[in-house]
């Protein structure tokens, strides 16, 4: 397959050292890739990167980052704007406080439709009740009128994934969407992930640095060490070969490691994804 996005970068804050230092990357469509590093290494600045706003944190870009085989670092401000939320979508960590809390969640959704409305306003209601019932929430006006603080932090993290999909990016950007839910959250939260990777055949860049979640969800699997990626390979051989010695300590640092059988059961794929 072709990749969707190639990734060649250099980011760094003031005077400080790069965070990221020729970062190489790929991102095949349809593809699930899980990006997995210790805290600090860079990798919500390479999300923030590939929507356009490190320079809100003060940072600099140099290398390249090709969307389609378009160069977006040389974007100006009002083509982000059209690339976000509609080609490329983001998912925070933390859905309470990424929600405003004054807002209803019909409201919330409404407005994330209407910055990429591209049809008449009839299609918004349409839309919205769609992206609902694609993240398992009810599609009913009782749940529209309710405020954030009237729901759950499972039910908020769906609305935002709900938001990010509405216009049905090519990919999803999700960073550490888990790390915020119970247990049994988190499963059910990596299970729509999955069914929104078959269903629609969306990219996901899975940023996590929790590997049993990125082993059970991702087709590929890369590690970021020192500002580099240092390995990138299927989960299986991320997991039961690894090859650099970062990827090593990560692995014996788990308690457990699922058995590729264990992993079968749960892998989400009817995808064929192949090496172009």
């Amino acid at each position: 397959m072709d990749h969707l996005l190639s990734i060649r970068l250099t980011i760094s804050y003031q005077d400080k050292p790069p965070v990221l230092r020729d970062l190489r990357l790929d991102l095949k469509a349809g593809e699930v890739l899980g990006l997995v590093g210790h805290s600090g290494c860079g990798k919500s600045s390479l999300a923030l990167a590939i929507l356009g706003l490190v320079g809100l944190r003060g940072g600099k870009t140099s290398g390249s980052i090709l969307w389609n085989g378009r160069e977006l670092l040389t974007l100006k401000e009002k083509d982000w704007r059209k690339l976000r939320g509609h080609e490329i979508a983001y998912v925070p960590q933390s859905p309470m406080s990424s929600l405003n809390p004054a807002l209803r969640i019909g409201t919330q959704l409404a407005e994330a439709w209407k910055l990429h409305a591209q049809s008449a306003r009839s299609e918004c209601r349409p839309a919205i009740l769609c992206a609902l019932r694609d993240v398992s929430l009810p599609d009913t006006e009782d749940f529209l009128r309710r405020h954030p603080s009237e729901i759950s932090v499972g039910q908020a993290q769906r609305v935002l994934i709900a938001m990010a999909i509405l216009h049905r990016p090519q990919l999803l950007i999700a960073d550490e969407p888990t790390s915020a839910l119970d247990a049994v959250t988190q499963s059910e939260i990596l299970a729509l992930f999955t069914e929104l990777n078959r269903k629609l055949g969306m990219s996901i860049l899975f940023i996590s640095h929790d590997l049993a979640s990125v082993y059970a969800l991702c087709h590929r699997i890369a590690l970021i060490d020192a500002g580099e990626i240092v390995e990138c390979n299927t989960p299986q051989e991320i997991f039961f070969n690894p090859l650099h010695p970062f990827t090593k300590r990560l692995i014996a640092a788990l308690p457990s490691i699922p058995t590729p059988p264990e992993r079968e059961t749960k892998v989400r794929a009817s995808l064929s994804l192949q090496s172009p």
